[in-house]
């Protein structure tokens, strides 16, 4: 399968990493949670190449993740906005935070804390149970394959047998 197939997949994980799979899209991606608004911002704090981070904006706005809003006429320069479907991104990038901060910390500990701005205390979000309002893991929780995703996932491995017995 080609990484351009990806996005064709029925698996919202699968989707979802069609738009965000990209290191350098996520970095962007952290950035603007971290108020980084234009391409001197991304790229300074980010080292990435203009022409590569050129080419993650206009895919990002294309994708709806943000949109480029103009703050000076002469000569023409823009920010970069999240928008709904990219503000709801936030729990993920979060998620992968914390997981850094557990696994990949050095001695100097985590070098990011989230303060919740109601009450001013460090906070670490979690997922939790809409109906009942539990912390939710893993182990607390099972998966409903659907049908349409049953069905490709089925297609893959026809797929898959297909190549492995003419290889």
């Amino acid at each position: 399968m080609r990484v351009a197939e990806i996005g064709r997949m029925k698996c919202p994980v699968a989707r979802t990493l069609s738009i965000v799979g990209d290191p350098w899209t996520l970095l962007i991606i952290r950035e603007l949670f971290l108020r980084s608004r234009r391409f001197e911002e991304f790229q300074g704090y980010t080292g990435m190449a203009p022409y590569l981070l050129t080419a993650r904006l206009k895919q990002l706005a294309k994708d709806g993740v943000l949109e480029r809003r103009i703050y000076q006429e002469r000569p023409r320069r823009y920010e970069y906005r999240l928008t709904d479907k990219g503000l709801d991104l936030y729990p993920l990038v979060v998620a992968m935070a914390q997981w850094g901060d557990r696994w990949m910390s050095d001695a100097a500990g985590p070098p990011l804390k989230l303060v919740h701005k109601h009450c001013g205390e460090h906070s670490a979000p979690g997922l939790t149970c809409p109906k009942c309002g539990e912390a939710v893991g893993p182990r607390d929780m099972q998966t409903e394959m659907q049908p349409v995703m049953l069905a490709d996932r089925a297609r893959m491995w026809r797929r898959f047998k297909r190549q492995t017995r003419a290889a």
